[in-house]
Formats: C-alpha cells, sequence, structure tokens
C-alpha cells in the first residue's frame, strides 16, 4: 500500500529525532574549556613580558636595582631612596606605563582565567567561593600595589608610613599570586566527590522523566 505524504513526513522526523545530540552541559563544557586554554596562553605570556621581560630590563635604567615589584620579600626607605636617585623622571615615567597597561592585564586576565578554572571543576558553591577568594584579593591588592608604587616613586620624602604600605602590599601580592595557583590545582585535584555538587560526579546525572 502506497504511504500518505504524512506518514511519510512522520517517518522521517521520528528517524532524526533518534539521532543522539551532545547535552547541553557537555557542549558549554568544552567551550569553556577552550576559553580556559586561551586565557591560560595569555596569562602565561602577560607574566613572562611584564615580570621577567620588561621589569627585568628596568634594571638597565635603575643602576641595576630591582623594580619593587619583583622585592618577593619587600623592601625598605634605603631602598626607595637608592632607586629613586638611580631612576630620572622618564625611566619612572616608564615604570608607570608598565602599570598601567601589562600590570594591569596580567592580573585582570589572570584572575578571569582562573575564576573560570575553578568554575568548571568546582560544583560545590561554597567550595567555589572559597577557592575564588584569593584571586579575588590578588587582583585588588595587585593593582593597589601598582598605584602605591607609583606614588612612592614620584615623592620626593615619602613618608615611612607610605613605604610599609607599598612593601607590605609587594610581600601580600606574591603570596596571594602562589595562594591562587594552589587553589586552581585543589579545583583539579581535590576528589571528585568532593568538588561535585551534592556529592555526586562531575556530569550531569540521568533526568527522570
Amino acid at each position: 500500500m502506497a504511504r500518505t505524504r504524512a506518514q511519510i513526513a512522520r517517518k522521517h522526523s521520528t528517524g532524526a529525532s533518534a539521532v543522539p545530540e551532545a547535552p547541553p552541559v557537555d557542549r558549554q563544557r568544552s567551550n569553556g574549556s577552550l576559553v580556559l586554554i586561551a586565557a591560560a596562553v595569555a596569562s602565561l605570556f602577560l607574566f613572562w613580558y611584564f615580570h621577567l621581560l620588561t621589569l627585568g630590563q628596568m634594571t638597565q635604567l635603575s643602576g641595576g636595582l630591582a623594580m619593587p615589584d619583583m622585592m618577593i620579600g619587600g623592601y625598605d626607605a634605603g631602598y626607595v631612596d637608592r632607586l629613586r636617585d638611580a631612576m630620572d623622571d622618564d625611566a619612572r615615567g616608564q615604570l608607570s606605563y608598565l602599570h598601567r597597561t601589562a600590570g594591569t592585564l596580567f592580573p585582570l586576565i589572570f584572575a578571569f582565567t582562573w575564576l573560570l578554572l575553578v568554575q568548571l571543576n568546582a560544583g560545590r558553591r561554597w567550595l567555589r567561593w572559597l577557592l575564588w577568594s584569593p584571586v579575588i584579593l590578588f587582583v585588588v591588592v595587585d593593582l593597589w600595589e601598582n598605584i602605591a608604587i607609583d606614588a612612592l616613586l614620584a615623592d620626593a620624602a615619602p613618608d615611612a608610613g607610605a613605604v610599609v604600605l607599598a612593601s607590605t602590599l609587594t610581600v601580600l601580592r606574591w603570596v596571594l599570586l602562589a595562594l591562587s595557583l594552589a587553589a586552581g590545582a585543589a579545583s583539579v585535584f581535590l576528589p571528585r566527590t568532593l568538588r561535585a555538587a551534592g556529592g555526586r560526579g562531575a556530569g550531569p546525572g540521568p533526568k527522570s522523566r
């Protein structure tokens, strides 16, 4: 018996609907992973460019003295006086320009990368915020440190409080960067039962009909 057009259309539509589609959650996770990889590459490049390349080259304008940003253990007023005497206005202006460009882009892109990393791997809300907290603090402290160092070098006679503030921000910045790296590693390597929401695995559970 010949089939009607309606029967043929129903047959084809049924066959098309039988083709499995990738779950939306899986597609979103795949897209997030691609963004994460690109952001991680950008973060690594900016870290190298700002800390290892440009700040390293700035020692040529400071008589071999390291920039305050690289003084992981902090510094005192004597170091600041020596650095200010060794750097002229152009050198201080160049350091300030670096702070406004690469010194601003690095913490922002790094924070975006690490927040996304935790988002993709930690399903529990309380764990997410716990692992996000050092990253968020790192951005605030890093940007504040840039301003504090520029103000310190621009002032002909900074007071002791300004030196202590800038030095503390520098030390805290490196500590928070290390904690942020540890938080990112924890979001990946902690047991899945701890990371997943509701104690389930990372993947979505079966839907009830």
